[in-house]
């Protein structure tokens, strides 16, 4: 179950009671295959200021040094080093889609993926791959990661076995249902309802 604030701006996270089961999640595939990769929306901010918390401001800043600024991923991407000795930044953000997440969950529990921003668009391989660019209203500049997003032991926990089968499964990784890594590009201020635009 999750504890969130009045203002739904801040959540504690403590996993969910709630679990799909595969055929509802299957019933769902046409309208995620779908989605366009060419435009989308924003929907929610995701920042993790530490373990097991999660804040969802209105508007936050992506900077190249920190990814999403806030987030924790500048503190525990120091144990991953690239060949150069520099941080490696191939999973300083993390997107995922909400259709996706509305197989699963109610919107209030969506920040539990702890994923950083969640979009309404496709994120599937086809459509986006490894180098594609996304700007995030006006002129902010994603890319996508090499690095795979994939589902794991939280994910299970927080939203069942099903639900982590179904994005592990060839399909669902195909079309990149857990979300996909990604890094900034152009720095600059992002808001919930920002459109999207593959460049």
């Amino acid at each position: 179950m999750t504890r969130a604030a009045c203002d739904g701006q801040h959540v504690a996270v403590m996993g969910t009671d709630l679990r799909a089961a595969r055929n509802e999640l299957d019933a769902g595939l046409p309208g995620l295959r779908a989605q366009s990769t060419d435009r989308g929306t924003l929907e929610l901010i995701v920042v993790r200021p530490s373990e097991g918390e999660r804040e969802m401001p209105p508007s936050a800043e992506l900077t190249v040094g920190h990814g999403l600024v806030g987030d924790r991923w500048l503190a525990s991407a120091g144990r991953r080093m690239d060949a150069a000795g520099a941080i490696d930044r191939a999973n300083q953000l993390t997107l995922m889609s909400t259709r996706m997440l509305a197989l699963i969950a109610e919107p209030e529990r969506w920040p539990l993926a702890g994923d950083n921003l969640l979009v309404d668009m496709g994120l599937d391989r086809s459509g986006l791959p490894a180098g594609s660019r996304l700007e995030i209203g006006d002129g902010v500049v994603i890319e996508i990661s090499e690095e795979p997003h994939t589902g794991c032991a939280k994910f299970s926990a927080r939203f069942g076995s099903d639900a982590l089968k179904f994005v592990n499964s060839p399909e669902g990784r195909e079309l990149r249902l857990r979300g996909v890594n990604a890094f900034v590009v152009e720095p600059g201020t992002v808001s919930t309802g920002d459109e999207i635009r593959r460049l």
